[in-house]
């Protein structure tokens, strides 16, 4: 029996779980569900944003799908005790080396996207973002004072060639699956990680991936790019600092955060880990008014990555689009529906 783990978290994460329980029970009933407080919830009842028993819940599933973490509340609590910390924690234990952040357009959503509808429609972008190294974890870090009694803040961008290598194989056999295209972004101009992240991608590319098409953007010209011309991009691989900023722009170009999940994976066998790009949105908690598809649609990922589910991935994903297509909208996307009467229409969709 295949066994999902759910870590709702805080703020609205909660209220969007729920619809993937729901949704979970009528399309894959035989999976076993299991719970766990993370975040700042976990740290106000247990002490500690994620406790070890959580991780090793984590590390023995199949799958993991969290919600979301994090609000104003925790601000001020220790960095190592704080929601985001939990995070970064669990990527690192579960060795979930590559996150895949899908930006997809619905064609009944092109009028929804800040950008023109003839720019975004049709879009479907696939990022491939380094997750395990990089500026968030480099070491050395740190603020100190200085003998003139100045603050100096350091941060350490640090990438081995086996951790841009193995992430780039992902983004190239992803790509052989889609358009057969890859971009790889960096800023090799100014940044010796970015040089090497460079060198790395393109010989990987000459051993074994010369059947691909490979191009190389900066991280910058990428970011206006993706505005300028989306529908150019087919798989975008980048490092853990331009993944996190570049995915958050391409994800207003389909019509709202919303709507896209995501999937962190590792090593084959190991289990993923799945989860809305959104964030746990304090000001809307508790209204029951989020978007719960971008939950929804992680935890399709998980059904088509790490529970060997395909049939049923396809037909999640068929339903969603169903469910928009019939003109099903929460407030984010310009509707009055509820968190719950969206799953409503998804369900209703299978």
């Amino acid at each position: 029996m295949s066994t999902l783990l759910l870590l709702p978290g805080d703020g609205i994460g909660p209220e969007v779980i729920e619809q993937v329980r729901r949704v979970a029970g009528r399309i894959a009933g035989d999976i076993a569900l299991g719970e766990r407080d993370f975040g700042g919830c976990s740290y106000d009842a247990h002490g500690t944003p994620l406790t070890d028993e959580a991780e090793a819940a984590a590390l023995a599933a199949d799958a993991v799908l969290m919600g979301a973490v994090g609000g104003p509340k925790w601000a001020t609590a220790p960095r190592d005790k704080r929601p985001e910390a939990a995070l970064l924690r669990l990527r690192q234990a579960m060795g979930v080396y590559a996150n895949l952040r899908p930006a997809l357009c619905f064609d009944a959503l092109k009028d929804a996207s800040t950008l023109k509808p003839e720019v975004v429609a049709g879009l479907d972008i696939m990022i491939v973002r380094e997750l395990t190294g990089g500026v968030y974890f480099g070491q050395p870090r740190g603020i100190e004072t200085l003998a003139d009694g100045q603050r100096r803040a350091v941060d350490t961008q640090v990438y081995t060639t086996s951790e841009i290598e193995r992430v780039s194989r992902v983004a190239f056999e992803l790509a052989r699956g889609r358009r057969n295209k890859v971009t790889s972004c960096e800023k090799s101009n100014v940044m010796e990680t970015g040089l090497l992240w460079r060198e790395v991608v393109t010989d990987l590319h000459k051993r074994d991936y010369a059947d691909v098409t490979l191009e190389h953007m900066l991280a910058d010209n990428a970011a206006m790019q993706l505005v300028k011309n989306p529908r150019q991009f087919d798989v975008i691989v980048t490092d853990n600092l331009f993944g996190d900023i570049l995915s958050d722009e391409a994800s207003m170009l389909t019509g709202g955060i919303g709507l896209l999940p995501s999937a962190s994976l590792g090593e084959a066998g190991k289990p993923g880990l799945y989860e809305p790009i959104h964030g746990s949105a304090p000001d809307i908690a508790g209204q029951g008014v989020a978007n719960p598809l971008a939950a929804i649609l992680s935890f399709e990922m998980a059904l088509r990555w790490s529970l060997g589910r395909p049939e049923q991935a396809d037909r999640l994903a068929a339903a969603v689009k169903a469910a928009l297509d019939g003109g099903a909208r929460t407030r984010d996307l310009g509707g009055t529906l509820t968190t719950a009467q969206m799953g409503d229409a998804v369900l209703a969709g299978l």
